[in-house]
């Protein structure tokens, strides 16, 4: 069965489909039909599963969704909000594969407190846990130096900075408790009533009331002067000023309200191929961030709509952000209210969802210019070198991003003047002055690229400069061969390789979808190669120097290849002297078989010979 008539016959299925509100579930081909594409929410299933399978224009995602749909299910809800709420659940039960992942492009610091705690214990952390009586603070900006604020908040006010188990195994107390920068909790040398209190003025900190935190140190301080302890009314000075730069920085200078509640701001941007979501948050009353999401965008604004509608509702419902009790977002009307019952139904907390007003609207507009601006900034920067060698870098699991890389290729041809070719990146551009050629063996055998390239690196890796990432124009064959050459000589150096589809065509990968015209990265002890063109950036490097390996080495080839063909019938003409053979192979800048066209006068012109050796020339050619 064809594309065509395997979407004839679906859509002839969909036009059967009831007009209620409920879900859809895709699924591909497989032995027992249960992997699933896509699941998706419609107002009308019936108009909505149709539209996948008509002649209707789709974007390049669509078409190759629907290239892959085997059939499809659907489950009736009595409303949208209860679609919205079986979605998320099926999203969560499945994991499709064309459904949209919440993946932050960076986490941000919280600081949590949890209060169930006898004498809770301020921590710092990036993956907060969700809990009734867990106090989250945040999130941070980047560059905010949280994590140095906190420490000095908990010596300042004598709190524990002990774990768990720390705290319950101590039975005396420890040497900060002699430094005067903690109470000895852990033996109750405080009352939980008193620690309270003092917890209390770092909870009021980050609640942005900094002023009578701010205060507080400063009493302690001119306390400790007056009972002559200056090295402690020194530290308090100091931690002072820390705190009060951090407070002008991430508070009183950013845009503060009068509300006192917690609001979170969203809007989203449209472009060429993608879709970006921003998000302001607000903790009472004060901006203390931003979240930034892109997806691949819809095939229409309304599609867009419900991109930006599900991925709300995913926001709060599948990570451990909380809700906030107002969230502004430009939805219409009839969705605000959809959106509204469906979260109340899933999290049993309530929230006011409310269109841009008043004080709202400027913040609104910032945000979603944001949202503009970090599109505009990604696309503009993504074919940086940058971009594509830190990716590499969370690829081979280093520490740094490379900055040396080194590609070689093997050019033969029936086992005749085998040459190879090093090139060599610095930070993603060229460095010609690196480049190296290889005069190889002829085997008897002939073609032998595994051998021929285990030369190559054995010759390479007697000299130095090392690279930080082997490239080698192959699939995992060539790469063993590269790494058991590095394990010989000790050395521990990544190594990729780079293919087309074509090169592993007959190898197992769980990736299905390999197209025969996309680039691949082979990664020792990854199953699935990695799809190029998901990092342009990457891309671009990594093709660049096999492009130019295979420049190179063929450059190099060809000229020994014909200096090889040249000199063998070269010798055979009588009366041709060594000077004269030298001259014509510095002047030969063609293959015999253009030269075969050439007439005598021809050749005497493009060799500079005379005429009686053109003559002679031109009978052995013939």
């Amino acid at each position: 069965m064809t594309i065509n008539d395997k979407n004839i016959r679906l859509l002839e299925k969909a036009k059967t489909l009831t007009t209620k509100p409920g879900c859809y579930l895709f699924r591909a081909k497989s032995e027992d039909d249960k992997d699933i594409l896509y699941v998706g929410k419609a107002k009308n299933l019936k108009n909505r599963v149709t539209s996948y399978f008509n002649n209707s224009a789709k974007s390049a995602k669509t078409q190759i969704l629907v290239s892959h749909i085997h059939d499809f299910d659907f489950i009736i809800t009595n409303s949208e909000a209860e679609a919205f709420v079986l979605e998320n659940n099926l999203i969560k039960k499945h994991a499709p594969k064309y459904n949209i992942r919440l993946k932050d492009d960076k986490s941000y610091p919280y600081i949590e407190i949890d209060m169930s705690s006898s004498f809770p214990r301020p921590v710092y952390t990036r993956r907060p846990r969700k809990g009734k009586q867990r106090k989250l603070y945040g999130p941070f900006t980047t560059g905010s130096n949280i994590s140095a604020v906190l420490r000095v908040l908990i010596k300042s006010f004598n709190l524990r900075d002990c774990t768990d188990s720390e705290f319950k195994r101590r039975k005396r107390p420890c040497m900060l408790f002699q430094m005067k920068q903690c109470s000895a909790s852990c033996v109750e040398k405080i009352s939980k009533e008193d620690y309270r209190k003092d917890l209390d003025f770092v909870v009021n900190f980050f609640s942005g009331k900094t002023k009578k935190t701010l205060k507080e140190i400063e009493r302690r301080m001119f306390a400790a002067s007056e009972s002559e302890e200056y090295e402690l009314a020194a530290v308090l000075r100091d931690n002072l000023d820390l705190l009060s730069e951090f407070a002008n920085q991430n508070f009183d200078q950013n845009v503060e309200m009068s509300s006192e509640k917690d609001v979170d701001i969203f809007a989203y941007y449209v472009g060429e191929v993608e879709i970006d979501i921003s998000i302001y948050l607000m903790r009472s009353g004060l901006l203390l961030g931003h979240k930034s999401y892109h997806f691949l965008k819809g095939d229409s604004d309304k599609e867009n709509e419900e991109i930006f509608q599900t991925f709300i509702f995913q926001y709060y419902l599948n990570s451990n952000e909380r809700l906030p009790s107002l969230i502004i977002s430009n939805l219409k009307p009839k969705d605000l209210s959809i959106f509204q019952e469906a979260v109340h139904e899933s999290l049993s907390k309530k929230t006011t969802i409310k269109k841009p007003y008043g004080k709202y609207q400027n913040l609104y507009d910032l945000t979603k210019a944001h949202a503009g601006e970090s599109q505009r900034f990604r696309v503009k920067n993504q074919n940086s070198p940058w971009v594509g060698l830190n990716k590499l870098k969370e690829l081979l699991g280093l520490k740094e991003a490379p900055s040396l890389l080194e590609c070689y290729d093997v050019a033969i041809w029936q086992g005749k003047s085998p040459t190879a070719s090093q090139i060599v990146f610095h930070e993603g551009k060229p460095d010609k002055k690196f480049y190296r050629y290889y005069h190889l063996e002829e085997l008897p055998e002939g073609n032998n690229d595994f051998a021929m390239m285990k030369e190559v690196l054995t010759r390479r890796l007697k000299y130095g400069r090392l690279p930080d990432v082997f490239i080698v124009d192959g699939g995992k064959g060539q790469v063993g061969i590269f790494e058991g050459v590095l394990d010989d000589f000790g050395l521990n150096i990544p190594v990729v390789g780079i293919a087309k589809e074509r090169v592993f065509k007959n190898q197992t990968f769980k990736d299905k979808e390999v197209s025969g015209s996309d680039e691949r990265l082979i990664i020792p002890n990854r199953i699935n190669p990695y799809v190029l063109k998901k990092c342009p950036s990457l891309l671009k490097i990594c093709v660049g120097m096999r492009d130019e390996a295979h420049r190179f080495s063929r450059k190099l080839h060809h000229k020994a290849e014909r200096k090889r063909i040249f000199k063998s019938w070269l010798d055979d003409i009588p009366g041709i002297g060594e000077k004269t053979k030298k001259k014509i192979r510095e002047e030969l800048d063609l293959p015999l078989s253009e030269l075969k066209k050439y007439s005598v006068k021809q050749i005497m012109e493009s060799l500079g010979i005379s005429e009686d050796m053109a003559h002679k020339i031109k009978d052995k050619i013939n």
